[in-house]
């Protein structure tokens, strides 16, 4: 059974020491701490007041060992307390929380989504880190700045241009919104695994709706759906999108029948399918490619870190989404118009998939999502 917090009193070291002996014994003695227990726990990391192989194992035995429900939202919960967050002078927001250790495998298409979500009428912001582990692939932030958008956006100003009726969207860095939790970068990349925040740390909630606020996100691994969900409402995200993405992203792949996770107003999770040709998509490749003069250095693997180079991939991804957003056909503009569908579809705005993504077409022919990406270089 936990060790009660009033054991320890408000000894940062005592607490630590509580902790670290319970979940840090192997895979069949290690014990569970409650959520106060691990909001505390992280709470001491952020605010460094413990020694950072302390912070280093605590981070890493939590995901060791597995972490219950209740851990995970004791760390969002701290990660919540840390992070600056502002609300926009619109009704609702779209969240966009894409992996933040980037892309190696593919060209992601997913940092102009949320211009073209703007276009169809959806605020929407999404946020991340210059370079994170263990992939260390390319990054929405890596990506906008090579196609000349601000990535150093404060959450006021971020909120404000979701608030502009002519930009309607907005990147906002963790350095920005949760510089405690960007000072960890570090020692996330010592870790060299997956530490147990980086499941919580894209549900921060930089920028909120005035009314409603909405996530989506994506996974890989079946276990995480329901995860993302518990913490979406813990959150308090009204509604919530949970795509089997590429590389674990937000959009998901081109050739082959897809699935969905979601619930709204903080209801239960359901599960839908949907199959890309049904909206006229046909690609022979499942995502954008890294170009093939790059993809021959690219990371093998998830937990492999990418060993191209990443500001030439991002460079061409950049061009590529912008290509797409000026009409050009292909596996990026048809990543974007499923990725927007599913949106458009999830909230309500289109009664069919096919309908929402004849709108997103119709956003990208017309010029209108290119426009919101000119507009946002003001």
């Amino acid at each position: 059974m936990s060790t009660p917090l009033r054991e320890v009193g408000g000894d940062p070291a005592a607490l630590m020491h509580s902790i670290l002996r319970r979940i840090a014994t192997g895979p069949e003695l290690s014990k569970d701490i409650s959520r106060e227990e691990a909001r505390e726990g992280m709470r001491l990391v952020l605010d460094a007041q413990v020694d950072p192989v302390q912070a280093g194992v605590f981070l890493i035995a939590l995901r060791m060992k597995r972490e219950t429900d209740d851990e995970n939202c004791g760390l969002l919960d701290a990660i919540r307390d840390a992070t600056r967050r502002e609300t926009a002078a619109v009704d609702e927001v779209l969240d966009i929380g894409d992996p933040y250790d980037g892309y190696n495998r593919t060209l992601p298409a997913s940092p102009f989504l949320p211009a073209l979500l703007a276009a169809c009428g959806v605020a929407a912001v999404s946020h991340g880190v210059e370079r994170m582990g263990p992939k260390y692939g390319v990054t929405q932030r890596q990506v906008l700045r090579a196609a000349g958008l601000p990535v150093d956006l404060a959450p006021e100003e971020a909120a404000a241009r979701l608030s502009d009726p002519g930009i309607g969207w907005a990147y906002v860095d963790q350095k920005a919104f949760c510089p405690k939790l960007y000072a960890l970068t570090g020692l996330r990349s010592l870790i060299v695994k997956r530490p147990a925040i980086t499941t919580a740390e894209v549900l921060a909630g930089p920028v909120r709706g005035r009314r409603m606020t909405h996530l989506l996100t994506g996974y890989v691994h079946k276990p995480y759906p329901r995860i993302y969900a518990l913490l979406a409402r813990h959150a308090g995200f009204d509604s919530a999108l949970i795509v089997r993405g590429v590389e674990g992203g937000v959009i998901p792949g081109l050739r082959q029948p897809g699935k969905v996770f979601y619930y709204h107003d903080r209801g239960e999770e359901q599960s839908m399918e949907f199959v890309p040709a049904n909206l006229g998509i046909d690609q022979p490749v499942r995502a954008p490619q890294i170009p093939a003069d790059l993809a021959h250095q690219a990371g093998a693997g998830d937990e492999v870190a990418a060993a191209h180079d990443t500001e030439a991939v991002a460079r061409a991804a950049a061009e590529a989404g912008m290509a797409a957003l000026a009409g050009a056909p292909g596996p990026t503009r048809e990543s974007l118009v499923l990725g927007a569908a599913l949106c458009l579809w999830h909230l309500k705005r289109h009664g069919t998939l096919e309908s929402a993504a004849h709108a997103v077409r119709g956003a990208l022919d017309s010029g209108t999502a290119l426009a919101r990406v000119r507009d946002q270089r003001r």
